[in-house]
């Protein structure tokens, strides 16, 4: 078949240098535009387009799939589209404009977590087990029918970034067999059940901590948003950032109060303490949560406060 395959972020590489090797021709690969990165905004080609480059692959950069896309699109006469976290909506006409329409490799297991950061949501929401899925692409947000789907159990103390890893190495061979399977005519596809679960875009503010809660679902929400936007509380009036942190068997203190115990540096929470382990401090890089507290000038540092 001719495949067209939108992507923009690392996570969805694994799939495209997959799809590359195998037996389908890829036409070209529909990615957004440069954006500036860096201390100095740098205008820098997404991972997907630097792939897409270095394995001599046709590239369409777009920060919306309108006509202008469409057009270029249709002109390629694609069999099959594949998206993997392009970042933007496929509607009509683009999304007709393939054969066989447009699959979507997404990281959950749906219909749990459908939308823009399924991976972040399951981790702050304490979810064990998550997975990949293959569907097919319909006006509803991740709402068609799943061809394929693989479970993964999550490691314990493993960031959002760990996970997306992980789900993106295991979701490219899952894709790639969906493919062919639909090349070859064997594809079948269910309806979802279940009740549907909303993973919409996390903002700063989702990544905030409050340390009157307790210790699981803290740790939970740390590992849901590390690295974007990442977790935060405050300390002296300015936002202080929890980079890594971890269950602490010390005495119970009050929600915010850091002690050192043993060799440990932890903060009370509204049940058991947590060990601090990286933190960045405003206006300063990260570092050993131990290095920060022996820093300080105050006896009864709280954070939150």
């Amino acid at each position: 078949m001719r495949l067209v395959f939108a992507g923009t972020p690392a996570v969805a590489v694994p799939s495209l240098r997959r799809l590359a090797a195998g037996r389908h021709d890829l036409a070209a690969v529909v990615t957004r535009t440069d954006a500036p990165l860096g201390r100095k905004r740098v205008l820098t080609p997404s991972p997907v387009a630097e792939a897409a480059e270095e394995l001599g692959i046709p590239v369409l950069k777009a920060d919306r799939l309108d006509a202008d896309v469409t057009a270029q699109v249709g002109a390629l006469s694609p069999d099959l589209g594949v998206i993997v976290a392009y970042g933007g909506l496929v509607r009509e006409p683009l999304l007709s404009t393939p054969t066989h329409g447009w699959i979507n490799l997404h990281f959950s297991l749906l219909p749990k977590w459908r939308g823009a950061a399924p991976v972040q949501r399951a981790l702050i929401a304490g979810d064990a087990v998550t997975g990949a899925s293959v569907f097919q692409l319909v006006a509803a947000l991740d709402a068609g029918d799943v061809f394929a789907e693989e479970r993964y159990e999550v490691p314990s103390g493993a960031t959002s970034a760990d996970v997306l890893d992980d789900l993106a190495r295991i979701g490219a061979p899952l894709l790639d067999r969906v493919v062919d399977a639909i090349a070859d005519g064997t594809a079948r596809a269910v309806p979802q059940t279940g009740e549907p679960t909303l993973a919409p875009k996390l903002t700063l503010d989702d990544g905030a901590l409050d340390l009157s809660q307790d210790a699981a679902s803290l740790l939970h929400r740390i590992a849901g948003v590390t690295p974007e936007p990442g977790a935060h509380t405050t300390f002296d009036g300015a936002r202080f950032k929890v980079l890594r942190a971890s269950a602490s068997d010390a005495p119970p203190i009050p929600p915010g109060r850091v002690v050192a115990s043993g060799r440990e540096v932890v903060v009370g929470t509204g049940t058991t303490p947590l060990r601090l382990e990286s933190v960045q401090p405003a206006g300063k890089g990260a570092m050993n949560a131990g290095d920060w507290f022996r820093g300080l000038r105050t006896d009864e540092p709280v954070l939150g406060a």
